[in-house]
């Protein structure tokens, strides 16, 4: 409008922005200015200079408020935004009614009563493995999303369930997160690929060994960060002062860089509590740091429900009764003698090691640890190893003679070695590797003398292997017909998972097995070689398909894996770490498990590992009576004193 038609009374758009003001004055400043003075919506009075090139931005105002002409649809989609942003007020479990799971009553009280009301967050979510904890942290996650409380998310977790992570969040919740790869983080070259991903689950060794992956992430700041299989990232105490693992020194970081911290496992206490004490204060560092040697005050930053404490809505339990026994068997006098000249080979070679101290001794008491495992898991797995050893130290005494050996061992701190602290398949390498390789001979002649008393090993793990006479599989084969061959009520024959220690044992059992059963297809097998993909493709198929009926698995499957369609299972070889007793039976012990669940053990009793593993199940079967079948809650507290692994080697040596 143009400066000669602004007279007091008019409304006028465009003086101040956004707001419509009323005249009160008008004093023209020559032909080319008006000083406005003018009444805000608010009621203030203000004064202001327009000049001739001010006219196209002035407009007299169309009605005493905004007119209504905009589209109906954009303003509805407003308002239900705005709506769906306030729910969170009058629905206090928003996430249950717009994610697509049924939580159970437990589930609800964690988020619900547990989670929610610690702001900000620093707990340990340490329910029994099978009772739904990613449900849990789903529905945590979404419920700050909704409040708006959470809008940057880690989540942490190894590197098999990033997947099945990802498919969780996006299938039940509606969570598009986004896996951090390679590929994803070498895309990002000059930014942080922290920054631009707010929904972001990562793999726990990728983010603690990769350096420049650790660096960006320190720079930045999340609201929530979840981590699963958390008992990874424990520290350790050694001769009086704190190991700190790559992993741990992770957690330590993640701590400082979020609002709250979520960390998960079914397996928070491995038998020191010193250890475990340590492992709290990547929670709370002020309460937990220092060994305190008492037993750990835990309450108010930890949550531990074991599966017999578990009931639906309607009050029945929520978990089938597991029942585990043991099978004892005795070797034949071919097997035995071959288990004594092993175990003396093994002791004389630790004694060895001994007189040697320093890291020297600490590796080659690991790898004798592997082969002494070996001789207890199969004939052909310690006939196996045997060769190998011997084939590979003749190439280092040759190498010795040429003058060109190189050390080239893992680069593993073996003094406080802890299993937990590297996945299944890096384990599996790391034994291959000192199995063959680390010796306590340091010359030739000393060489020499170990490769005679090898050579002899060989010929004997040879004549028993060709005996035919596995006094071990005779026991599962009699189990196999007894049971897993059964067909159930509807016709269906019944699944079993049998888990071993290791790939050569793996492989024997797969053909013994598919001969018994007249089928190698009825067979899959699952190790830390098998590639995430392939391990979820054998999950389906051992889930789904009716004629596959055994799955063979080393520990590699002991994590993350749902195979409830099973619920018979055996343990061939036992784990030297009672904890993973628990992890393996949790695989087919889960939500959705309708029948009772049974694991049989198999121990060979007239041997030294043996009879301590007999003294243990029997102790257990006793204190299941004790608690009301609430025995595996109690498996790594059973060793506060003396782990398992130093008992059993004891009994070794």
């Amino acid at each position: 409008m143009l400066l000669e038609e602004l007279k007091p009374g008019l409304r006028i758009e465009g003086l101040v922005p956004a707001e419509v003001v009323t005249l009160i004055a008008a004093q023209p400043h020559g032909a080319n200015a008006v000083e406005l003075t003018f009444k805000t919506a608010g009621g203030a009075l203000d004064q202001q200079v327009v000049f001739r090139k001010d006219e196209d931005r002035l407009s007299i105002a169309c009605g005493g408020s905004r007119a209504f002409d905009a589209s109906a649809r954009d303003f509805k989609l407003a308002a239900e935004a705005q709506r769906i942003s306030l729910a969170g007020l009058f629905d206090p479990m928003l996430a249950v009614a717009t994610s697509d799971v049924q939580p159970l009553p437990h589930q609800i009280r964690a988020v619900y009563g547990e989670l929610m009301p610690r702001t900000p967050l620093r707990f340990l979510l340490a329910d029994d493995p099978g009772a739904g904890k990613t449900i849990m942290a789903g529905l945590y996650i979404k419920e700050l999303l909704l409040r708006d409380d959470v809008r940057r998310c880690l989540v942490v977790a190894p590197g098999g369930l990033v997947d099945q992570w990802q498919d969780e969040l996006f299938f039940k919740f509606g969570l598009r997160f986004d896996l951090l790869t390679n590929q994803l983080a070498d895309s990002q070259l000059h930014l942080n690929v922290f920054e631009s991903r707010p929904l972001l689950i990562a793999r726990m060794d990728q983010l603690s060994r990769n350096e420049h992956l650790k660096a960006q992430l320190r720079e930045t700041e999340w609201d929530l960060i979840v981590v699963d299989e958390a008992h990874r990232m424990g520290g350790h105490y050694f001769g009086g002062k704190v190991e700190k693992t790559k992993r741990f020194q992770l957690g330590e970081m993640l701590g400082e860089i979020t609002r709250h911290l979520l960390l998960m496992t079914a397996t928070p206490h491995s038998g020191k509590e010193e250890d475990f004490q340590l492992f709290l204060t990547l929670l709370d560092r002020d309460r937990f740091e220092g060994r305190q040697g008492k037993r750990t005050d835990v309450g108010g930053i930890m949550r531990r429900m074991i599966k017999e404490d578990l009931l639906t809505f309607e009050g029945r339990r929520l978990f089938p009764e597991r029942l585990a026994e043991t099978v004892p068997y005795e070797l034949t006098a071919l097997e035995y003698d071959l288990y004594e000249d092993v175990t003396h080979y093994v002791r004389e070679g630790m004694n060895r090691a001994d007189r040697i101290g320093g890291t020297r001794k600490n590796t080659v008491g690991f790898a004798l640890t592997v082969l002494q495992r070996r001789l207890a898991s199969s004939p052909e797995a310690i006939y196996k190893s045997l060769v190998r050893r011997t084939e590979r130290l003749e190439r280092r005494k040759q190498e010795i003679l040429d003058g060109t050996r190189r050390e080239s061992l893992p680069h593993v701190d073996f003094s406080s070695f802890d299993r937990d602290d590297f996945d299944a398949q890096e384990i599996e390498e790391i034994e291959e590797e000192l199995l063959d390789a680390a010796t306590a001979a340091r010359t030739v002649e000393e060489l020499d003398a170990e490769l005679v008393e090898l050579r002899t090993l060989v010929r004997t793990a040879q004549r028993v292997r060709e005996a035919g006479t596995d006094r071990k599989w005779t026991e599962l084969s009699a189990l196999l017909r007894d049971h897993a061959l059964v067909t159930d009520a509807g016709g269906n024959p019944r699944k079993l998972i049998v888990f071993t220690e290791h790939r050569d044992t793996l492989r024997y059992l797969q053909g013994k097995i598919g001969s018994l059963l007249g089928s190698a297809d009825a067979v899959r097998a699952i190790h830390g070689g098998v590639r995430r993909a392939e391990r979820r493709q054998i999950t389906e198929e051992f889930t789904k398909n009716r004629d596959v009926r055994i799955l063979l698995a080393t520990d590699a499957a002991g994590e993350g894996l749902n195979l409830q369609a099973a619920h018979l299972m055996i343990n061939y070889d036992l784990p030297w770490n009672p904890n993973r007793i628990e992890q393996r039976f949790g695989r087919i012990h889960r939500i959705g498990q309708g029948e009772v669940c049974r694991l049989w053990n198999l121990v060979a009793s007239n041997t030294r590992e043996g009879e301590v593993f007999t003294r243990l199940l029997e102790k257990l079967d006793q204190m299941r009576e004790t608690y009301g079948g609430k025995v595996f809650d109690v498996l790594g507290e059973a060793f506060a004193e003396t782990p398992l692994r130093d008992l059993l080697l004891d009994a070794i040596q």
